[in-house]
């Protein structure tokens, strides 16, 4: 083990403070076995030059291609009256299209004599449009000499054959960071192996020092393929590791067994239910009541469509722990929600959930509401309700996690949303039971399965994907409103054709339109890329009276968003369920859980603004009637955009895990273990989710049998080091409270 601090020496002492403070504040390293781990995005053969025809906008890129024309331009300018301005235009070129590089001013000596035509060299910078051609201007760039160059020897020694490049930023290009990585190189053969000998050699992987030469100096591609396959494993088998600790350490808790009683209170529910449960919560709810039964703690994600009927499997297995005579909560992640799903319950155990009241069922029990902005009496009457047992069920928001609630036997939690709820907050209800808890955790945004073992490898899957009868398809559609203004004013119309044939519709805006501007935001200075940033995001207090005075004129337009009184949201939302309302202008507080079967149509505004399960979600508030539904796509992007094309695979589908896989190709996968959800910090580097399903399920088999044998991995400290590395202590917190 005295091997190791070679790896852990600090940047700054092998770089020097200036290199290192840059590689620390823009790419987030900082020791030499950081460094050693950040692999090159992609490699440019010496021979072949990049496609300078796919270059994304706006983004800092390096290109290796080939100078076709250089021309000084001299001109008159305030600064230099007498037509001493210069600027250089150099036309750069791969065979697959061309891009301009322009010098200004004194920038212009240096790349006039070296970037002559027949000249190769990469290039870095951020990619503009300039009188409709791509242009870079004032690249940084490196030269590419031949072999037979004298001075050649600078760039063949860190590249070889294949030059990587790296991910990057503006303050330090890529061929400067391959340059650091040659200097710490030599330390790749003190790294410790995580993986253990067997498994390795059974799976024919290079040793991890040799792996890490191959991926930063390959020779051949087969180099760069022994090296991936190799860090793919590393990646997925510590990972696996981690979760199949957890599930190891929570597998031996004690939990209380709750099993329903015979002819209590869920089967007084189901005589009363008017339809039949779908084959598939029937399947569900078995595996649910099969975990309430054992004496360790349920983990369960429970996932499925937008009305595919998830309350009704939770509803159930609440119901099951208060006849074995527990109590659970249900925790939901807004007010609005909370409140909904409180008067659906309800509505559905009808005279059973009316505990200890006249008109009563014999079998019934209490079902509370415990919200932040109750009143004083109402809240105190909950809290004892819940202390001495008389309510069996309790939903509730954060309010639920404080201090003073306290449960009589707290048997079971289902957490609605899971991706909104803090692993804190489940954790602090997790402690009010006497023992541990079952859990269930459900979410409407589908992750396709190997995510799920990736991201909640510690939790069983159960899915719902069959639709309840009677739910009616969406038709969706982009509507293109700076290409084509009159579909925009077509999508207005057929709002009010719904509206006219008695059904409602919804607007969605990213924004309130009250706010204050920050004043964090309001100090700092403007880069260039903010002022050209688009206009701000459409409000919904600006949509809303443009409507009611323009095309919605007539309709009874009303708003609703997060930041209204609890009252007033809960009054619109009465209204517009009751039909007073036809047309409700809203932010995203109602992605979850709202219910309005008679809303048929949603107009989402600046929807490249939301991302795709989100959109998903949003798509699922119409259609939830027998009338069909439609949500229309209000976007100004270009059709080639990025953002324009996710909108598209929004509009074709509606089969949620296929558009999450979709938005994970696009995004990557978050920091799977951290609380960063989006793809700007992934603990993963080489392994891509989706594409690598079977390493991350055979990983999951090796890690379980390995954790099994050996739980505190005495065996292999190579492994526990790695452990350490992937779970900082933020992270391994996290994975503590799951």
């Amino acid at each position: 083990m005295d091997l190791v601090p070679a790896l852990e020496e600090p940047l700054k002492k092998v770089l020097g403070p200036p290199t290192a403070k840059v590689m620390a504040e823009h790419l987030g390293l900082h020791t030499v076995g950081d460094l050693l781990h950040h692999y090159p995005r992609r490699y440019e053969e010496r021979g072949q030059l990049t496609h300078l025809a796919d270059l994304p906008m706006d983004e800092h890129v390096t290109v290796v291609a080939m100078v076709a024309d250089a021309r000084l331009h001299t001109f008159a300018s305030a600064k230099a009256p007498r037509g001493k301005g210069q600027r250089l235009e150099v036309t750069i070129t791969d065979g697959s299209g061309r891009v301009q590089l322009v010098f200004f001013g004194n920038g212009v000596h240096k790349p006039h004599k070296e970037l002559l035509p027949g000249t190769r060299a990469m290039f870095a910078g951020k990619v503009s449009v300039f009188n409709r051609r791509l242009q870079l201007a004032h690249p940084a760039y490196e030269l590419l000499r031949g072999a037979d160059d004298e001075a050649a020897e600078s760039v063949e020694s860190w590249a070889g054959a294949l030059i990587p490049i790296y991910p990057a930023t503006a303050k330090l290009e890529s061929w400067k960071i391959g340059k650091a990585i040659q200097t710490v190189l030599p330390s790749a053969q003190e790294a410790v192996d995580p993986l253990p000998d067997s498994l390795r050699e059974g799976r024919g992987l290079v040793p991890l020092p040799e792996a890490l030469l191959k991926i930063h100096r390959p020779h051949t591609k087969a180099d760069i393929e022994d090296a991936r396959s190799r860090l793919k494993w590393d990646e997925a088998f510590v990972l696996q590791v981690a979760l199949a600790r957890r599930r190891f350490a929570d597998a031996q808790l004690p939990a209380v067994a709750r099993r329903p009683a015979p002819d209590g209170l869920l089967s007084a529910f189901d005589d009363r239910l008017p339809f039949t449960l779908t084959e598939g919560q029937q399947k569900v709810s078995k595996e649910i009541f099969d975990d309430l039964a054992t004496e360790h703690p349920m983990h369960r994600l429970l996932q499925g469509e937008v009305g595919s009927g998830k309350t009704m499997v939770a509803l159930r297995a609440m119901l099951a722990v208060v006849d074995a005579s527990g109590q659970a909560a249900m925790l939901a992640p807004t007010e609005v929600l909370a409140q909904q799903h409180h008067r659906s319950i309800v509505e559905m155990m009808g005279e059973l959930a009316e505990g200890g009241m006249l008109g009563g069922a014999e079998q019934a029990t209490k079902v509370v509401l415990l919200t932040g902005s109750m009143g004083a009496a109402a809240r105190r009457q909950a809290l004892l309700d819940l202390v001495t047992g008389e309510a069996g069920i309790v939903i509730g928001t954060h309010a639920l996690i404080e201090d003073k609630v306290q449960f009589h036997d707290l048997g079971l939690v289902v957490v609605d949303e899971q991706h909104r709820f803090g692993v804190e907050q489940r954790d602090a209800l997790r402690g009010k039971g006497k023992q541990p808890p079952h859990l269930l955790v459900m979410t409407a945004t589908p992750i396709p399965r190997t995510v799920a073992m990736t991201v909640f490898g510690d939790l069983e899957t159960s899915v719902l994907d069959q639709l309840p009868a009677g739910r009616s398809p969406i038709a969706s559609h982009v509507v293109p409103a700076a290409d084509k203004p009159h579909f925009l004013a077509r999508a207005w119309q057929r709002v009010r054709e719904e509206v006219e044939n008695g059904h409602q519709a919804y607007v969605v805006c990213p924004r309130i339109g009250d706010e204050e501007d920050d004043p964090k935001k309001a100090g700092k200075k403007k880069s260039p890329e903010d002022e050209a940033e688009k206009r701000p995001p459409l409000a919904v207090l600006d949509v809303a009276d443009q409507l009611a005075k323009g095309p919605l004129q007539g309709l009874r337009v009303e708003v609703l968003h997060g930041r209204m009184h609890p009252d007033d949201k809960d009054a619109v939302m009465r209204r517009f369920a009751a039909g007073e309302t036809d047309v409700l202008v809203a932010t995203t507080v109602i992605e979850v859980g709202v219910n309005v079967p008679n809303a048929t149509a949603m107009v989402i505004m600046d929807a490249d603004r939301f991302g795709v399960s989100q959109l998903h979600q949003l798509r699922g508030r119409v259609g939830r009637g027998s009338a069909a539904g439609l949500c229309l796509l209000v976007t100004e992007m270009p059709e080639a955009s990025a953002a324009r094309q996710r909108l598209t695979a929004v509009a074709s589908t509606l089969d949620g895990f296929e558009l999450s896989r979709i938005d994970l190709e696009q995004r990557r996968e978050g920091d799977v273990l951290g609380q960063a959800q989006s793809g700007a910090r992934t603990s993963l580097k080489v392994l891509a989710v989706i594409e690598d399903e079977e390493i991350i399920a055979e990983a999951r088999e090796e890690a379980a049998s390995l954790v099994a044998a050996d739980p505190e991995l005495t065996q292999l400290p190579g492994l526990r080091t790695a452990l350490d590395a992937l779970l900082d202590e933020e992270r391994e917190q996290y994975l503590e409270k799951g």
